[in-house]
């Protein structure tokens, strides 16, 4: 029997930059998924998953994606790492696995990266892979694309599999360089709290998509392999050069957007996290205004929170509902949350749900039969 954990994640700046080639600062949460992955018992030649959070377990032939059967979309996170190995000519026996997920789900915290995850990594040492990071990564990536069909960049994955406690991930989208950047909350008297709007949003649906294909156009039409590849300086020309509104817009966005993770990036690096603030906030804006991601319950958060102290907040995730964090005082945080709640009564919206956040381990095994906490 062999067990892993790998966690979700907050992205502190830098949204829908990651398939455009740019920049990205997330940090693993406490929060994860366990993985509990055993040999089947002899005579047994078939795949049985099962998770805490569901009622029935999913019993499957042995077999590559390409005669992959029809099965509930969180057994793909778990059987697509199966498939996708048997489909690269590993011989994986017989198995029996557990998963059991603490993440909200539809959250923007990305349940599905610390599902896929704490897979990937329990197989490979239950079955003595020998996998290094850049194949872990490849892997994990290629089962959220390929087996279950959403069209994330490898964020999620990277700092799922890569994260540091007390430290955010500057992530290099192109070369999936990482550098653990310092983000010692406590030494600065902050706190980052998060809003779970349970405004939920699936990375699958067609808006997400449609922006992924927007940028991918923008860039065919500026003559650059990626969107990344347009200098903040040139941003005014490229914007000239596109005669479609909606993909200005776009391009306006990533560009901002990978110049605000440098930005974000440098003054965690001087230990001037404080002033990071502006910057979450200008994420937020330009989301909501070009990129035009949020959604009612998300603005209503990010402005209730500024109102009562924070130095910057935004959006996190995916976007069209999900979560939104606040960069606090931590003195401010309790009246921040009775804000929120007051926003989101008075706008008749269903009650949020509050939590605080600081960096965690990426994944590890832990020991049988605990959850990993």
């Amino acid at each position: 029997m062999t067990v892993w954990r790998a966690p979700g994640r907050i992205n502190l700046v830098g949204e829908h930059t990651d398939y455009n080639d740019g920049f990205v600062l997330p940090f693993a949460l406490e929060v994860g998924c366990t993985a509990v992955v055993d040999t089947a018992p002899a005579g047994s030649d078939g795949w049985t998953v099962r998770s805490a959070q569901q009622p029935e377990p999913v019993v499957v032939r042995r077999s590559g994606l390409s005669s992959a059967p029809d099965v509930p979309e969180w057994s793909r996170y778990v059987l697509g790492a199966l498939w996708l190995l048997t489909d690269r000519g590993v011989d994986v026996p017989a198995l029996d696995i557990v998963v059991d997920s603490d993440v909200p789900t539809g959250a923007g915290l990305s349940s599905s990266a610390a599902l896929v995850c704490s897979v990937a990594r329990a197989l490979d040492d239950h079955l003595d892979l020998g996998l290094d990071d850049d194949a872990l990564f490849a892997l994990t990536r290629d089962v959220e694309n390929d087996a279950v069909g959403a069209p994330t960049g490898g964020m999620d994955q990277l700092v799922s599999l890569r994260g540091e406690a007390g430290h955010a991930l500057f992530c290099d989208m192109r070369s999936h360089e990482t550098r653990s950047v310092p983000l010692d909350l406590a030494a600065h008297g902050l706190t980052v709290l998060v809003t779970d709007t349970r405004a939920p949003h699936k990375h699958s649906d067609g808006e997400y998509g449609a922006r992924r294909r927007g940028c991918e156009e923008a860039a065919r039409l500026l003559g650059v392999p990626a969107l990344r590849d347009v200098a903040a300086g040139d941003l005014d020309d490229a914007l000239r050069r596109l005669d479609d509104d909606e993909l200005r817009r776009y391009v306006r966005h990533v560009v901002t957007e990978d110049e605000r993770v440098l930005s974000v990036v440098r003054l965690l690096d001087e230990g001037r996290l404080p002033e990071i603030g502006p910057a979450l906030t200008a994420s937020h804006v330009s989301m909501r205004d070009d990129f035009r991601i949020t959604v009612p319950e998300v603005d209503t958060a990010v402005d209730a929170l500024h109102e009562a102290g924070a130095l910057g907040a935004r959006m996190t995730g995916g976007g069209f509902g999900g979560c939104v964090i606040g960069l606090l005082p931590d003195e401010s945080v309790g009246a921040a949350g009775d804000a929120v709640r007051a926003a989101f009564a008075d706008a008749g919206f269903g009650e949020p749900s509050l939590f605080t956040a600081a960096p965690a381990p990426g994944a590890r095994a832990v020991s049988p039969g605990t959850r990993g906490n």
